[in-house]
């Protein structure tokens, strides 16, 4: 990803004040609260250029507001902002990314699956989110062939980026 200019103010790259308000649109249609501590969580993940542990989050919090956040509170906004796919997480690397694609389109999911397909650096820890409807169509023939329903589905592949390979 590339750096972004900062917003002045806000201490967030530039683009991510409309992504947040396309989040907040979002929450509000689904009758939910996107409160102050998940709009700053979000807004450090989505203004991250690597994906962000969830101690990581945490001090980040902690410098920005100048005072303790217990980790509870964090790992629930963590929550709420998974439940509403509005960010994902790398399980490979126990870190978060944000949902790019969903907050960029308006598109929640593929026919009420949240898909999520990554490309993760091994060397340089970029993670590359897909959005390949193929690929999600191959996995739904295959798991309804066996009578399975997928409700989310998250694949990793790890191996070298363009930059790095």
């Amino acid at each position: 990803m590339a750096r972004m200019t900062q917003m002045a103010g806000t201490g967030l790259p530039a683009g991510t004040e409309s992504l947040l308000e396309q989040a907040a649109s979002l929450c509000a249609a689904r009758a939910v609260r996107l409160t102050d501590m998940r709009r700053l969580v979000l807004g450090l993940v989505l203004a991250a250029e690597r994906p962000l542990g969830a101690y990581e989050l945490l001090e980040q919090i902690r410098a920005s507001r100048g005072k303790p956040v217990a980790p509870p509170t964090v790992y629930r906004a963590l929550d709420f902002l998974m439940e509403q796919g509005l960010i994902h997480k790398i399980e490979r690397l126990s870190a978060f990314v944000g949902c790019r694609h969903m907050l960029e389109s308006g598109h929640a999911c593929h026919g009420h699956v949240h898909a999520a397909q990554f490309l993760i650096c091994s060397a340089c820890g970029r993670v590359t989110e897909l959005d390949d409807p193929h690929i999600l169509k191959a996995l739904l023939e295959v798991t309804k062939a066996r009578g399975f329903t997928v409700r989310q589905t998250t694949i990793e592949a790890e191996g070298l980026c363009a930059a790095c390979g």
